[in-house]
């Protein structure tokens, strides 16, 4: 099978090499638009190497914070005196609430509300004065699978954290 030729260039090549401009003018312009890939938020110098100080470090959302932060670049670090910024987190809490019940008095439906509370300081200047920011979702409940339940009530305040932790990092992105 003979293919055509211009200039010496083959329509296959010259299908290759449009294609790859297409490719490269679409990053051009997701860049251009401030398109950036979830988890990699670049973060001021000023939240470089922060402390982040909670009354409890295995929260799920403190976790996801941390994570979040170190995907970004930044270098937490375990004492307050090496830190460039202060992360406090005031409040950390998960509520349960029902939202229905059946003819027999049983839970149907609950709403998780997952709410935190931070604030950021650099030496003695407040970057990000104590801020709230809630999560909330509902989920559906049968005491029959009782443990399925259980376990998507925990899956889903995993998320909620980690969406709490994005959202913190995008405020700590605009500082």
């Amino acid at each position: 099978m003979k293919i055509a030729t211009w200039a010496g260039f083959s329509q296959r090549g010259s299908v290759r090499a449009g294609l790859g401009t297409v490719l490269l003018a679409a990053a051009l312009v997701s860049s251009a638009c401030g398109f950036r890939l979830q988890g990699h938020t670049p973060l001021p110098e000023a939240i470089r190497t922060p402390y982040v100080q909670t009354t409890d470090r295995q929260s799920e959302f403190v976790q996801s914070l941390r994570r979040a932060l170190l995907t970004s670049g930044a270098h937490p670090v375990e004492r307050k005196d090496k830190a460039s910024a202060v992360v406090s987190i005031i409040r950390d809490e998960v509520v349960r609430r029902t939202l229905s019940v059946s003819a027999s008095n049983q839970p149907n439906e609950y709403e998780l509300t997952y709410t935190v509370r931070v604030s950021v300081t650099a030496g003695d200047k407040e970057l990000l004065p104590p801020t709230d920011i809630s999560n909330v979702r509902s989920f559906s409940f049968n005491e029959q699978v009782l443990l399925a339940k259980g376990h998507e009530e925990t899956i889903l305040r995993q998320d909620m954290a980690h969406d709490l932790a994005d959202m913190v990092m995008r405020r700590l992105a605009s500082l």
